[in-house]
């Protein structure tokens, strides 16, 4: 939904940033990894930790690179298949270290078993409704829109653990149950977009053996 409704007017402060940074001689795969290091590293430390406001700016702080490698992959003229995986996979690995992150707070720092619930919820259905798209992209379907989408997650799971930082506890309770809703919806959303795609429903061919003795499933990997 943001990722729908902000994106121009967030090309217009990026895209100046973009070009500054490439002039430095940084790449865009290179700003991508350094985000998503630095991401991974708060999540799992200051999170766990109890610090969720700290932890909350350092991830926002290094969450805005991932706005400025496509920045500067435009300012350059372009990006490259290469890395646009290396932005997808680190985007899994980034998302995946918040939610573990909060998840061992709910667990250990404030013991909260049914927040910790609602945490493991986002964190599968994160990857879920990132895989959906990948995968119906790869067989020439569409598997976009939905209710919720990275940076809609992203804005609630760190409103919510900021202001649960400064002294709000609820805060948190209602942001990651809100979001795990939100997701359970729109995992369904997705899969209903895949199956309306034309062509979704067509029979395929049967599998063959390969030679190695291999057979292709139905999701195209060997079984």
């Amino acid at each position: 939904m943001l990722s729908v409704l902000g994106r121009a007017s967030v090309s217009k402060v990026t895209l100046p940033l973009g070009r500054a940074l490439i002039k430095t001689g940084l790449t865009p795969d290179a700003m991508t990894v350094i985000g998503t290091v630095a991401t991974i590293a708060a999540a799992v430390t200051l999170y766990p930790m109890g610090h969720l406001f700290v932890g909350t700016l350092v991830i926002w702080l290094f969450v805005m690179f991932d706005m400025l490698d496509g920045a500067m992959a435009r300012a350059r003229g372009g990006g490259t298949k290469f890395g646009a995986v290396l932005d997808s996979t680190c985007d899994r690995l980034a998302d995946g270290a918040i939610f573990a992150g909060l998840g061992w707070w709910c667990l250990v720092e404030k013991p909260h078993q049914w927040l910790f619930v609602a945490t493991m919820i986002c964190l599968v259905t994160s990857q879920v409704i990132s895989y959906a798209k990948a995968r119906a992209e790869a067989s020439g379907l569409n598997g976009d829109g939905g209710l919720i989408e990275r940076p809609d997650r992203l804005v609630i799971v760190l409103v919510g653990a900021g202001l649960t930082g400064i002294g709000l506890p609820w805060a948190i309770h209602i942001a990651m149950w809100l979001l795990a809703v939100g997701s359970i919806i729109t995992v369904f959303q997705r899969m209903w977009s895949v199956y309306k795609s034309p062509g979704a429903t067509d029979l395929q061919p049967i599998a063959t053996p390969s030679a190695g003795g291999a057979t292709q499933g139905e999701d195209g990997s060997e079984s």
